[in-house]
């Protein structure tokens, strides 16, 4: 594997309306992030992934972008911007951009015109297409509920929306918006950033005739997806992409993908793909229900561990994928993916040890390195997030009361990962002097950065610990480069691995059941790198582990 510039280096994403404000307006801005450098920095963060920022009217939390070449003024100005590339730069650190290239909002300047002449220039800039003896085009539903297809009033078109109504997409297909897109990209590169997040990009691969397929439910539609499982040929225009925009500047670029079809991961991201790396969702997509939240089942730990060590050995000889816990679409990983006796501050550190030692390149979402967890809200109008809303709606008309879809809520919404970053015990967690945007989590007199940064023994020191062994000049080499072995596998409830390369050997045990666990092996002559808790009992030829422990040996 040729080595690149990223790959021993350790991400975090900002949600940046929720991490810091400093104008008391509710809502975190460029400002904050710039006064948080330094945390981060000595959290062991390189590069630092921004959600979206750009022009918006936040149907969708900026992912309905209306000026690609703006900084939305609730957070800043494109000064602000200048200053936070430069100051990272000083400190050493990237900031990736957030790239939301299939869809924009439908209050950019292009679908605008669009609306005027559906049939005309710009028209051609999405998908209008007649309806059929007055119904849409097609049966498909959107991801956040609902069909795909919009009227335009007054006329027989539709246009296309995968995700909101507010969210046309872009149609692919036409050279010009190629060419609008790829200046767009170069003029962000040019300007400073090291890369992009690249958001929803499987989808821009369309069928043009857009068949109907089986319904797949009781309202008639069936998910959209089904329409991107049916098409071919999206690799020819991600390296079409790559090669006209990131390729020039050594930009590192990390997707997401769903959908991608078994066969294509070289393609994505090998040795040539068409990202530096994708994010690994085997565990996240463990969640999904067969219609919705509503009947989402609780993750196993057998699951858990399954998909993850398929997904490692997968990529082994191709390619690295991005390993997270947690992000700003999912809920938060510690209520996900521990079970319920190992929800404190031990079973926090062990789910990040697991997570950040695998082979792959780490992603810690903002407060994960605190152990922030879910928030419940008391009704769903305490909710923002438009697919929450959506996911509530479904949950009462497949018969659920309200309390069991608020359950359902509590335990899968977006807006769980989207509460103001807890920096402290002060009013409103210490994000705003003003009146936070969406609720802060009760729970901040306990669970805050000043807190934890003054006890050596919190969740904060020891994700700091982490993130410090995978750059020790003595372990980087195996902790970048090195295999991900699982091991015992016959043993339930224990997650464990070796990272191995030539004759280098770093071992990683984990105990996510509530009883102690002896595990046979010679571990009393190999040196502790990490031990989330104060001792450990070792024999000549075993290890026992009490619960939620996590252990790192090092080289014999």
């Amino acid at each position: 594997m040729n080595k690149k510039w990223w790959h021993d280096k350790a991400a975090y994403q900002i949600y940046p309306k929720s991490f810091l404000d400093t104008n008391g307006d509710g809502i975190g801005d460029l400002k904050g992030i710039i006064s948080k450098l330094d945390y981060l920095k000595d959290l062991g963060i390189d590069i630092i992934w921004l959600s979206p920022i750009y022009q918006s009217p936040f149907v969708d939390q900026g992912y309905d972008i209306s000026d690609y070449y703006k900084i939305d003024e609730k957070f800043g100005t494109m000064d602000d911007f200048d200053t936070l590339l430069d100051e990272a730069k000083k400190r050493d650190m990237h900031i990736v951009m957030d790239l939301v290239i299939n869809h924009c909002s439908d209050k950019h300047e292009w679908f605008q015109k669009a609306l005027q002449d559906p049939e005309g220039e710009y028209g051609d800039y999405f998908y209008f297409r007649k309806g059929k003896n007055g119904n849409p085009p097609s049966n498909y539903r959107a991801y956040f509920g609902g069909s795909a297809w919009e009227k335009v009033e007054g006329t027989d078109y539709y246009y296309l929306h995968m995700f909101a109504k507010q969210q046309p997409d872009l149609n692919w297909n036409n050279p010009k918006v190629l060419k609008e897109l790829y200046t767009m990209i170069n003029w962000w590169l040019n300007k400073g950033v090291s890369g992009f997040r690249i958001d929803a990009i499987i989808n821009i691969k369309k069928d043009p005739e857009f068949k109907s397929f089986e319904p797949d439910g009781p309202d008639g539609l069936t998910s959209v997806c089904r329409m991107v499982d049916s098409v071919d040929g999206v690799g020819e225009l991600l390296e079409d992409l790559k090669k006209n925009t990131f390729e020039k500047y050594d930009a590192f670029t990390v997707a997401e993908v769903f959908n991608m079809k078994k066969d294509e991961l070289i393609e994505f991201v090998g040795e040539n793909g068409h990202f530096s790396t994708m994010f690994d969702f085997s565990t996240h997509q463990l969640s999904f229900g067969e219609h919705g939240w509503y009947d989402s089942k609780p993750i196993q730990f057998e699951d858990f561990r399954r998909v993850i060590f398929h997904s490692q050995t997968e990529c082994l000889d191709i390619g690295f994928l991005a390993n997270i816990i947690e992000n700003h679409d999912e809920p938060r990983g510690v209520n996900r993916y521990l079970p319920k006796h190992a929800r404190n501050e031990a079973g926090f550190k062990m789910l990040g040890t697991v997570s950040v030692l695998l082979r792959g390149l780490p992603f810690l979402y903002q407060g994960q390195e605190i152990g922030m967890q879910n928030c419940r809200m008391n009704s769903i109008d305490e909710y923002d997030d438009i697919n929450t809303k959506g996911e509530y709606k479904m949950a009462l008309e497949a018969g659920l009361s309200d309390r069991e879809a608020l359950e359902a809520c509590y335990e899968n919404s977006r807006d769980n990962a989207r509460t103001p970053m807890q920096w402290d015990d002060s009013a409103n967690a210490g994000f705003s002097s003003g009146t936070p945007w969406l609720k802060v989590n009760p729970n901040y007199k306990d669970i805050n950065v000043k807190e934890q940064s003054g006890r050596p023994d919190s969740v904060l020191n020891y994700y700091k610990k982490l993130l410090a062994l995978r750059k020790n000049d003595s372990y980087r080499e195996v902790l970048t480069y090195g295999a991900c072995i699982p091991m015992y596998l016959d043993e339930d409830n224990i997650f464990a691995y070796a990272r191995e390369k030539d004759n280098h050997k770093v071992i990683v045990l984990a105990n996510f059941s509530d009883k102690p666990r002896v595990l046979n092996g010679d571990f009393a002559n190999r040196p502790i790198l990490l031990n989330n808790m104060e001792n450990i009992t070792l024999s000549p030829s075993s290890v026992t582990l009490m619960p939620c422990q996590a252990v790192v040996f090092g080289e014999i």
